[in-house]
């Protein structure tokens, strides 16, 4: 019997807890740090690990802590790939660095257009004979876009769709997660603590347990965090009046347009910190401030001054946002802070 801290994956059959382990932050940090990371969380019940090969050496600390459970385990990872021999190239790539003969969800990465069988790309058909050759078990892909993940959902083609959900999203943005439940395809919530805007996560975990096709990404950097999510498991947050005057707040304070910090916007010719300048005002509220007050980002912060107008930021951005706007403005409000 499933207890009710686990969800099933759509039509994958796939079941987890409700906690799933992002592997994007652990590029950051050391390899012993990591499979320290992994293997607690593994340790600990948590069995849904989500990589990309866009994530540096993510797949190969994955392979390094866990293929000793590999039969025990969920890998997610993601292909950039915008041909089948590219195709080809990384998911052979991500096998050796994952230590696996087979993937259980393999995603396209945030592609643009989505897609479909006879696109041109072969990507798709190449998708579809690893599935058949046993080496992926399941068809995913990752959005940031909420046309292109409805369009992904409304195809039929895709088992998962990984998207930014939280309890920030749009009505719309719900929409989507409720048109997934009914076509019977999983849900990843990507950005669960919006770039870490969300600094309550019993109440980000709490609004999302709600949804039964959906599994929360969390980042994991640090083993704070991770036993943030641990000790949800066993005394899961309800969605009660604190956690929803949490959620009131935060949608008063940070609802509407405001920059997710995913990083495609990078690199900035002029090496503007574009996700952190974007959102500064913001962190330095809901962070400690001196950590944005530190020589780094005093440093770092008046590059803003050097934008060139370039458009590559907005340009990249997935929300749309317009991004020199965003860093100018946040620029002035940090001058009148130092």
């Amino acid at each position: 019997m499933i207890k009710m801290d686990h969800i099933t994956l759509g039509s994958t059959g796939i079941t987890v807890n409700k906690n799933g382990f992002g592997a994007l932050p652990i590029q950051r940090i050391s390899e012993d740090e990591a499979v320290y990371l992994l293997r607690k969380a593994y340790d600990n019940g948590i069995t849904f690990f989500d990589s990309a090969r866009g994530y540096t050496d993510s797949e190969k600390k994955i392979g390094i802590a866990l293929s000793g459970v590999r039969d025990k385990i969920v890998i997610a990872t993601k292909t950039f790939a915008g041909d089948a021999k590219t195709f080809w190239e990384q998911l052979n790539i991500s096998l050796e660095m994952l230590k696996t003969n087979y993937i259980d969800i393999y995603q396209f990465h945030n592609p643009s257009p989505v897609p479909r069988p006879g696109d041109g790309s072969g990507v798709y058909e190449a998708m579809l004979e690893a599935k058949a050759q046993g080496k992926i078990k399941h068809i995913g892909i990752t959005c940031h876009r909420l046309d292109r993940a409805i369009e992904a959902a409304e195809s039929g083609l895709y088992e998962t769709i990984q998207y930014p959900v939280s309890y920030l999203s749009s009505e719309k943005e719900l929409d989507f997660v409720k048109l997934c439940s009914q076509k019977n395809i999983g849900i990843l919530a990507m950005k669960a603590l919006s770039g870490g805007l969300i600094t309550e996560s019993a109440a980000a975990y709490a609004f999302l347990a709600q949804f039964n096709n959906l599994i929360p990404i969390w980042g994991v950097q640090r083993e704070s965090e991770l036993d943030e999510f641990i000790s949800y498991q066993n005394e899961p947050p309800s969605l009660d009046d604190n956690a929803m005057n949490v959620i009131k707040r935060d949608i008063a304070e940070l609802g509407g347009d405001f920059c997710r910090g995913c990083g495609y916007c990078l690199p900035c010719p002029v090496d503007i910190p574009v996700p952190i300048a974007a959102r500064m005002s913001l962190l330095i509220k809901r962070a400690p401030k001196s950590f944005f007050f530190s020589d780094q980002w005093k440093e770092s912060m008046p590059r803003v001054e050097n934008c060139t107008e370039c458009g590559h930021c907005k340009e990249h951005c997935p929300y749309g946002l317009d991004a020199p706007k965003l860093i100018r403005e946040n620029w002035e409000e940090y001058k009148k802070l130092l």
